[in-house]
């Protein structure tokens, strides 16, 4: 499929702020609530951020099998939809880790094309790889906000001696999350109803 000149161009662009873990997983699972097999999610942040709390969240809303995690290890885990679920027959939840794929021909070698009009997609560190694919996307970036600023968008956290910090998630930390949209799927900005986010 040819993706349109404009594509870096997003339509509309939301930020919203949430103070806890609890909300990044409710924002997800409001978020699950206006997709549809054949979306696809570019989700980035620094590590930390909420990225895996945010798929978990999207995961309930869909009604897919437990137990998402981030595939870091295996590139890919497909979360089947669970026919006594809240969205019996929906879209199953494809689930990608690109940190360690360098191009967008590493993305075409994990053939996500199979599964891509029959699911959603949603691609950590997709960011310059995966647009590709499709004429439309989301793109979510969770930020924390260390030091009262909002982090880079691929940056760790460092400690005071200079070394990456991979342990350091506080829960209840504020995040900023930018939610981007794409293409002619996203021509409109879906409302999103999770309780106390703003």
């Amino acid at each position: 499929m040819s993706v349109p000149e404009n594509s870096g161009v997003p339509l509309w662009v939301q930020t919203l702020t949430v103070t806890t873990a609890q909300q990044t997983h409710a924002l997800g699972a409001a978020l699950a609530e206006v997709l549809r097999a054949g979306d696809l999610l570019v989700l980035t942040g620094e590590l930390g951020a909420g990225k895996t709390t945010f798929t978990q969240g999207l995961g309930e809303g869909l009604g897919v099998r437990e137990g998402i995690i981030s595939p870091t290890f295996v590139l890919v885990r497909i979360h089947p939809n669970l026919p006594d679920g809240p969205r019996p027959g929906g879209p199953d939840l494809v689930h990608v880790d690109a940190y360690r794929l360098g191009s967008s021909s590493e993305i075409d070698d994990i053939d996500l094309e199979n599964t891509l009009d029959s699911a959603v997609t949603v691609v950590e560190w997709g960011r310059d790889r995966v647009e590709h694919l499709t004429e439309s996307r989301l793109e979510v970036e969770l930020h924390r906000q260390l030091g009262g600023q909002v982090g880079g968008a691929a940056a760790a956290h460092r400690t005071g001696n200079g070394t990456l910090d991979f342990e350091s998630e506080d829960d209840d930390e504020p995040r900023t999350i930018i939610i981007r949209g794409f293409g002619p799927r996203w021509a409109e900005q879906p409302v999103l109803a999770a309780e106390g986010i703003s």
